[in-house]
């Protein structure tokens, strides 16, 4: 296996050719120092999906072999949140399907369990770690034998309607921050990009400002990110657009240019109440953003029931892998076959390999800035 600095630099030059603009360099610099500043391994975990694609790729072993769904791939804790449906109710999920790609159902459910354990290092979740894959699990088999279950957080599942309801979440204060993008320089998005928002205004016509939206979550620093902002019946309104880049997963196995994008058939395929603003293109995603229409932030979880949510994180999974025509028996047959603790100990084998790539990136990073510094000290002529 190639260390994590050189496979950071390979991925990083595939990712340039396969999306649609030009990377923005100043976000993976960023990107770069922060996987490297924090105390703890979480934020390198969400940010380095291609790492674990390709960790998954050389030492999956027998469960690579498990059935075939269309998965999320980079899915973790964090890759939940809430949207407003056709008819103004407040649906929760997955948010994020910018890795989908075809995988074995085994590989979503790894990593949902393997944040577990760095979310309990960075001290956010109170639940033993065995318990909390078994909640993943009752979960994940409960909604498969139904068929499926959508989550809509009107009179019922008041623990996660209490996390999506949470101060930080407020409109005014989301307003506020959204707002002072305002002054920052006016952003022109390529023609394909703003032509992709403006399908999902209310109305045509509108005077849109444009932002560009810089060091905004982990994994997808680096890609070109959009906000569209507008004053529309007396308030605001936001959309936004991200270029969309083939899966992780393409890259660990040797694919060299882009992939069709399997977003749109995960969602259109999934069991909920969809999104009617998110449209995921063949080069640009598309979202609304408002108050009740983004990623729950972990630090929600904190007070919250964390077996509860980790049980509906599990039947959520399980909405998403039903995509797949045909997918719960053979998947459901597959999970019988399996051995008590299997989750806990791939998930924990896998995330153990991770934390020395944090490690390893740590070290890196630190004896780089210490020979810059040192040669920027150098006195002339010594």
């Amino acid at each position: 296996m190639m260390s994590f600095s050189e496979a950071t630099q390979k991925y990083e030059s595939w990712l340039a050719r396969v999306v649609p603009a030009p990377l923005v360099r100043t976000d993976l610099d960023y990107k770069h120092q922060l996987l490297a500043d924090q105390a703890d391994p979480f934020p390198f975990f969400r940010g380095t999906y291609y790492r674990w694609a390709q960790h998954w790729a050389e030492l999956a072993g027998p469960l690579a072999a498990a059935h075939r769904v269309l998965a999320v791939g980079d899915l973790h804790i964090e890759n939940f949140g809430t949207w407003r449906d056709a008819d103004g109710r407040l649906g929760w999920g997955v948010n994020d399907f910018d890795e989908v790609d075809e995988l074995p159902y085994t590989n979503d459910l790894i990593r949902l369990a393997a944040s577990i354990r760095f979310a309990r290092k960075a001290g956010v979740l109170d639940i033993k770690f065995g318990a909390g894959c078994e909640a993943i699990l009752e979960g994940y088999r409960e909604c498969l034998k139904a068929g499926g279950r959508p989550f809509v957080l009107e009179e019922h599942h008041p623990y996660l309607r209490t996390v999506a309801m949470a101060a930080d979440r407020d409109p005014v204060k989301f307003w506020e921050k959204m707002t002072k993008l305002l002054a920052d320089t006016p952003a022109n998005p390529p023609a394909e990009a703003q032509s992709a928002i403006e399908t999902v205004f209310p109305i045509g016509g509108l005077r849109v400002e444009y932002r560009s939206r810089l060091r905004v979550g982990v994994g997808s620093l680096g890609r070109p990110r959009y906000v569209a902002l507008a004053e529309w019946m007396g308030g605001w309104i936001c959309r936004e657009v991200k270029a969309f880049a083939s899966p992780a997963s393409s890259w660990a196995t040797g694919v060299e240019g882009p992939v069709e994008c399997k977003a749109a058939d995960a969602v259109a395929g999934a069991i909920r109440s969809p999104d009617p603003f998110y449209r995921p293109g063949k080069r640009w995603v598309v979202r609304r953003l408002g108050p009740r229409s983004s990623r729950i932030e972990l630090d929600h979880l904190q007070a919250s029931d964390a077996g509860r949510i980790l049980h509906a994180m599990g039947a959520e999974t399980a909405n998403v892998h039903l995509a797949t025509p045909g997918s719960a028996t053979p998947v459901l047959t597959d999970l019988a076959s399996r051995k008590a603790g299997w989750l806990a100990d791939a998930a924990k084998a896998l995330s153990e390999i991770l934390e020395a790539d944090w490690k390893e990136w740590q070290l890196s990073w630190s004896a780089g800035h210490s020979a810059a510094a040192s040669k920027q000290n150098e006195i002339p002529g010594e």
